[in-house]
């Protein structure tokens, strides 16, 4: 029984841990799969962080700091499909830049209006997603052997945006692989030339992935700090931004094994806390700073190229010019 509430438990906090992830993920492979690399989504997370938290604190309503928060990132998006697209600037400088201004306005910002170090105050109740009882979880986790439990403390139990990342995980496989749009958005990140020669705009295509990705970033960090957490801090991203691009990557630009990339990320995050103070056999107890940083190193080796051979759209991190 004491194994079976530690693997629950686990795998709880694996989901929660994954869910910043799945959404950051989600919103890079609809910006790649278009040709424009997207290096801000750290940036576009941590502005929609900062925004989602403010304006939840005043309103004392989350889904305003939620709606708030897609409209900081999409906004930077824009600043990003600007600066990439229609100025053919290069991308990656683009992208560095927009964490850099999200690093320094968010700190700024916060010092200026609520006088806390760069932090907003913190959030009560009303003012957080709190965790939604499904019908019947605790009736069913006490007279179902197995399943009950799992049903309880795994599947019942999370906020709203928590059953939302399993819908923008389908949606974008939906869109992009069921729907003509996706056909669309896929060839441009292919052969834009292509999509050119028939009739289609390359910028409008590509302005519209990168707005889909600004609006799955702002629910990311919208997640952060009025769901997981229940303020702003700083730097609360903690590079999450490029885990997501790596578990991208890592998944070869499809949301099945990018959902899968962020789960193993969310749970090497988890382990942090599980293992604290557990003697492993034959090495003893390790520190805990070894875990922590477990889901960088991993990001680090994933971006350097051991994973075998993942191939990107061919036309990434390429300005289309249009030929005359």
């Amino acid at each position: 029984m004491e194994l079976l509430n530690w693997i629950l438990s686990t795998a709880d906090s694996t989901i929660r841990l994954a869910v910043p992830l799945i959404f950051a993920a989600m919103a890079g492979i609809f910006s790649e799969r278009s040709g424009v690399v997207d290096i801000g989504l750290e940036g576009k997370m941590l502005m929609a962080a900062f925004t989602a938290a403010a304006v939840s604190y005043v309103t004392g309503n989350p889904w305003l700091g939620l709606i708030a928060a897609i409209c900081s990132s999409m906004l930077l998006a824009l600043i990003h499909g600007y600066a990439s697209i229609t100025q053919k600037g290069d991308q990656i400088i683009s992208g560095l830049a927009v964490n850099f201004f999200a690093s320094g306005m968010t700190v700024t910002l916060g010092h200026a209006w609520f006088k806390q170090g760069g932090q907003t105050p913190t959030l009560y109740n009303d003012q957080r997603f709190l965790p939604i009882e499904l019908p019947g979880a605790e009736a069913i986790g006490e007279s179902v052997p197995l399943l009950g439990p799992v049903y309880r403390d795994l599947i019942s139990g999370h906020n709203i945006l928590v059953y939302l990342s399993v819908f923008a995980v389908v949606f974008t496989w939906w869109l992009l692989f069921r729907t003509r749009f996706g056909l669309r958005l896929r060839a441009v990140g292919e052969e834009p030339g292509a999509i050119d020669t028939a009739g289609i705009s390359v910028v409008w295509l590509r302005y519209r992935a990168v707005l889909m990705a600004g609006l799955l970033c702002g629910i990311a960090g919208a997640y952060l700090s009025t769901a997981q957490n229940a303020a702003f801090g700083k730097e609360m991203t903690a590079g999450q931004g490029y885990i997501a691009l790596a578990a991208v990557i890592f998944g070869k630009w499809q949301p099945r094994n990018a959902l899968l990339a962020c789960l193993l990320f969310g749970f090497l995050s988890a382990l942090e806390t599980r293992m604290q103070g557990v003697e492993i056999p034959l090495v003893g107890v390790l520190p805990t700073q070894v875990f922590s940083a477990l889901p960088y190193v991993l990001t680090v080796v994933l971006l350097a190229g051991f994973i075998g051979k993942a191939v990107a759209p061919k036309s990434i991190g390429k300005p289309y010019v249009k030929e005359r």
